[in-house]
């Protein structure tokens, strides 16, 4: 198929765009910007690049017809995050494509009731990414179900992979916390280290993608969670990153008030944010219906970037 990646070259492009190619898709990568992917690749050589400011052709009215005319099989729309942009593409693109694929988030759920948490449970978002997302994901569901426009949306966890720094286990990601596990420092963590983050390996979200596409006859009208096999506590994650360095974590709970005053602002907001979803989700469903296995554990996922902020970022060092 001619395939179109809008934001291809982000963190899940990196891996997606790849395995397109060598699938014998013809791919067209859409992008604000000329950047490199996180890692190199052989197949890039074999993708048109197209430039185009989003935000700037979407005031303009233009960006859907832009799309429209690169001439897709299918879309992949990996930077939607409002309900306005998502219905301009949709009438720009209705009729003219096999799939349209969105990439959603977990936060359409908003906090959990019953985990780990599956598609059909009711949506509850909370701040504007989770409500936008969550009106994108009903509206695309809705057309679908019609006959109306054949959408599929992907919900992914916390992507973490080499190239940037993940969340980390005090629910933020300021890197240092990573280097206060390994020297066997004492980290503060807030509450009782019992709310979960959810993680998923970015070349898991592009094997989900490429399931996707590849089963797109159970696909279209549904979403699906992308995230590792399990959801991991915040006293968890920071017991097994102090592990990883032959260290015994030293952990100091406080309640969150308290605790708030010991990060910056933008942490403390990162961290209230992530505890306040508390995400654990099943893969159940994607794993049924898609096919979708993905390799990497949360801890697997996190490790190899963190391996990598060592390698290549000098985080132990500095």
């Amino acid at each position: 198929m001619r395939v179109v990646i809008i934001g291809g070259s982000g963190h899940v492009g990196t891996y997606l765009v790849p395995r397109l190619v060598e699938a014998g898709h013809e791919v067209i990568n859409v992008s604000r910007q000329q950047r490199a992917p996180y890692r190199p690749h052989g197949a890039w050589r074999q993708v048109q690049s197209v430039v185009i400011d989003r935000s700037a052709a979407e005031a303009e009215g233009t960006f859907g017809a832009q799309i429209a005319a690169l001439g897709p099989d299918a879309v992949i729309d990996m930077i939607c995050f409002t309900l306005a942009s998502a219905q301009q593409l949709v009438e720009a693109l209705r009729g003219k494509v096999r799939h349209f694929l969105h990439c959603g988030t977990i936060w359409v759920h908003g906090p959990s009731v019953v985990v780990p948490t599956v598609e059909t449970q009711p949506r509850r978002p909370f701040g504007e990414y989770g409500v936008q997302k969550a009106a994108i994901e009903a509206y695309l569901l809705a057309e679908a179900q019609r006959g109306d426009f054949p959408a599929t949306v992907l919900h992914p966890g916390h992507i973490v992979g080499p190239g940037w720094a993940p969340l980390n286990p005090a629910g933020h990601f300021n890197p240092q916390v990573f280097v206060t596990l390994a020297c066997g420092e004492e980290l503060a963590l807030p509450n009782l280290g019992l709310e979960t983050v959810h993680h998923v390996h970015a070349d898991d979200v592009a094997q989900a993608f490429m399931q996707a596409l590849a089963h797109w006859s159970v696909a279209v009208g549904e979403s699906f969670h992308v995230v590792s096999p399990a959801a991991v506590t915040l006293r968890g994650y920071a017991e097994a990153v102090a592990g990883w360095f032959g260290q015994e974590a030293k952990l100091r709970f406080l309640p969150w008030e308290a605790w708030r005053t010991t990060v910056t602002e933008e942490e403390a907001q990162a961290t209230w944010d992530h505890i306040a979803h508390s995400p654990n989700c099943s893969i159940e469903k994607a794993q049924r219906l898609l096919r979708y296995q993905p390799r990497y554990s949360s801890l697997q996922a996190v490790y190899e970037s963190v391996q990598w902020l060592i390698d290549y970022q000098g985080l132990l060092t500095q």
